[in-house]
Parts: structure tokens; sequence; C-alpha cells
């Protein structure tokens, strides 16, 4: 191949312009034109005018087209068979609380009203069902309080209301044939599975209690272990009554809730894949055994529940990977016999020191004796909590063939 020669542009002599320091701001270059100093524009205010008209245009059609992407994005949805179609995104405008699922929906503005808190409104096309809600439809949505579920939604993915943070309830209609709740946390429809247990359910339960209370600033207050009515709230608000028709919690089914007791029926075999993921409040787990159908899912007393103990339930088979993870809380743990499944991490970070002593989860409490454990049960890495020791990591003690503790 041939190089093509190098061309050299510098001149031999440097250029120099002889210009007078009293004309360098006017001085012509040859085919330019010429410096507008000290001299007027030709037919300036009517070129200002016209480049602001084309400014405040620009600006006015981004922000028509800003908000019908806004309006447009709402609601995404994709095509399953004829009419039937999957809520696949929600994006909430900043001011949507209540949603129904049921049919496809878009959301439209009134022009006339400039009030961002209520210058919208839902439109419904009656001709197109929803019958299917995808993982992460409502992923970190901030403002939605109530989802209603219609009676053809056939199908809710996994984590499809993740980290929904303001969201108190989720009713279904009572004629779905795959989905239910009790008093707004969903479940399926024969109740043998708790789905969502919404993370803000604690503020509808003390409203419907009468324990919401707010401070200086007009923030929601919670009642404090000095207040009289404390122990009052801890049952109303703070415990939770699993219902004895139930055998799985599903994943994130409790993730992030605001509990400090949860009762589970002895009929439960799995407690999923992130079940109880940062519900830093949890404080006890105990297992009640019953031969009658309880579905009353606030706690009273445990009278009504028959026979109580402390912890998991005998006969549990599974705990998914970070099932208790982050619950600091809670200073007591027994592990069934039945057990053969421990995911990773399933107890992660439940220890911590305090003034230089442990607290929490302390030591794990396993039924079975060592070599049946270790031979029976499937474990995740690092499924045992542990502690700083000196420069190293320290696994808390495991208690092999403990008797489980007495209820005080």
């Amino acid at each position: 191949m041939r190089k093509k020669k190098k061309v050299n542009n510098t001149p031999d002599e440097p250029v120099v312009l002889d210009i007078k320091d009293d004309e360098i701001w006017t001085y012509q270059v040859e085919g330019l034109a010429a410096p507008h100093i000290k001299k007027s524009y030709k037919h300036y205010t009517l070129k200002k005018i016209i480049f602001t008209l084309v400014i405040i245009v620009a600006v006015s059609i981004s922000c028509y087209f800003s908000v019908r992407t806004v309006q447009k994005e709402t609601f995404e949805y994709s095509n399953i068979t004829g009419e039937t179609y999957q809520l696949t995104k929600f994006s909430n405008n900043g001011y949507i609380t209540e949603l129904d699922i049921d049919k496809v929906m878009s959301v439209s503005l009134d022009e006339n009203n400039h009030n961002p808190e209520t210058n919208f409104k839902f439109s419904k096309d009656e001709t197109k069902t929803v019958t299917s809600i995808r993982e992460y439809a409502f992923n970190c949505d901030e403002k939605l309080k109530v989802i209603n579920i219609g009676a053809e939604v056939t199908e809710i993915e996994s984590k499809a209301f993740y980290s929904c943070w303001a969201l108190e309830c989720i009713y279904v209609d009572e004629n779905n044939p795959n989905y239910c709740d009790i008093d707004g946390v969903l479940y399926n429809k024969d109740k043998t599975e708790v789905i969502c247990y919404p993370i803000n359910h604690d503020e509808y339960l003390c409203e419907k209690y009468g324990f919401t209370q707010y401070d200086e600033s007009g923030n929601w207050a919670e009642l404090t272990v000095e207040d009289p009515e404390f122990e009052q709230y801890k049952k109303d608000v703070l415990t939770y009554v699993v219902p004895s028709t139930v055998t799985e919690i599903d994943e994130l089914a409790f993730n992030y809730a605001y509990l400090a007791d949860v009762y589970f029926p002895e009929g439960l075999k799995t407690i999923e894949t992130l079940a109880f993921f940062k519900s830093t409040r949890l404080e006890n787990v105990y297992t009640y055994k019953t031969d009658d159908v309880y579905e009353d899912t606030h706690f009273s007393s445990q009278e009504p529940l028959g026979e109580v103990y402390l912890s998991l339930p005998d006969g549990l088979e599974y705990i998914g990977s970070d099932a208790f993870s982050y619950n600091q809380a809670m200073s007591y743990i027994y592990i069934p016999s039945s057990v053969t499944y421990i995911g990773h991490h399933a107890f992660w970070d439940t220890v911590y020191k305090d003034g230089g002593e442990l607290r929490g989860i302390t030591a794990i409490n396993v039924a079975a004796d060592e070599a049946a454990f270790k031979d029976k049960v499937e474990l995740g890495d690092q499924w045992c909590p542990e502690y700083d020791y000196m420069l190293f990591k320290k696994k808390v003690d495991i208690n092999y063939s403990a008797q489980r503790a007495e209820l005080t």
C-alpha cells in the first residue's frame, strides 16, 4: 500500500498582521462579516422578538410532550391473548393513592385544572381485561396506599408489589377464583399461602383500632412502652396470627413488615426466600397448634389458639435464603428436626454487639443432634449469624439436641 505523502501546511515565514492598535477591534478579515463594534444590528428588535418566541414555543412543545409521555407511561401493558392483558408497569404521578386493577386504563389531564393533585382522571377500556400482574409492576412506589384487584386477575407474579412503602391494603374482589384477602392482606384463594402483607399495613391497623397519633410536626408517631395503651396497641397493631390453613409464607411476604410478634400454625411447611427480610421490629416467633380452622388474623390472646410454643413450628421443612436476615430485635430461634433446608444468609445480621455484649440471636437452638443435623439439612452459605470477634468473624454457637424454651 502506498503511503500518502505528509503535507506541511506550516508557512515558512511567520504571518504578521500590520494592524494599528486603535483599529484592532474593527479589523475585517477577508471573507468574513465586519465586526459590529459600536454599531447597531439591522432589525435587532425584530430578531430579538422572533428569537424569544422560538424559545417559548420550543419550551412549550417540550413540556407538552413531557406531560404526554408521563400520561402514556403511567400504565404499561402487554397483550397476552385476544382481549386479555398483563399490567407490566405502573408509574405513579405522585398523587395516586388508590388503584383498581381490572381493566386496561389510561390517565388524562384536565387542562382547566392546574392542581396536580386533582387534575387527572382514569379512563377504563371495558373491552380489555387485565388478568395478570408482572413482577416489579409496582416497584418502589411511595404514594399508593390501596390496591383493588378485580375478579378476573388470575396471576400475580412474585415481587409484583416490591417495596411499595406506603401500601396499606390489598383488597380482592370476592368473585376472584385465585386470590382473596383477609382484612387487606393478600392470600391465594384457599388461604394456603400468604402472598403479601403490605409494608405499611400497621398504619391502617392504627386507624382501624384508634391508635393513630401525630407529633408536633404533623408526622405519624408510634406509641411507646411508657404509654398506658401500649400493650393493647401491641396486640391490635404489632401482632399477627397466620391462619391455620397456611402451609407456605411466600417470597417477600412480610418483608419490612412492622410487626413485633407473629404466630405460625403448626401445619406451616415453607418459609420462602426473603419472607421476613428486614422486619426489624420482629421480636418473637410463636407457633400454635389447633384442630380447628382458625382464620382470625387479629390477636386477642393466646387462649383461642390452643397449644402455643415458642419459635418455628414442628413440621416446618424449608427456610429460604435471607428469610429472617437483619432482624436484630429477635433474641431466640429454635429449629425443629423436621427442617431439611436452610438457605444462605437465612439469619444473617441478627446478632450484634452493644457495649461489648452480644445482642439479638446469640445462639441457634436445634432439635436434632449434630450428626443428624449436618447429614439431613442442606445448608446455604453463611446461614448462621456471625459477629465481630477481634479481627475475625465468628459464628454464634449452635446448641444441638436443644430443648425448646418454655413460654414465660
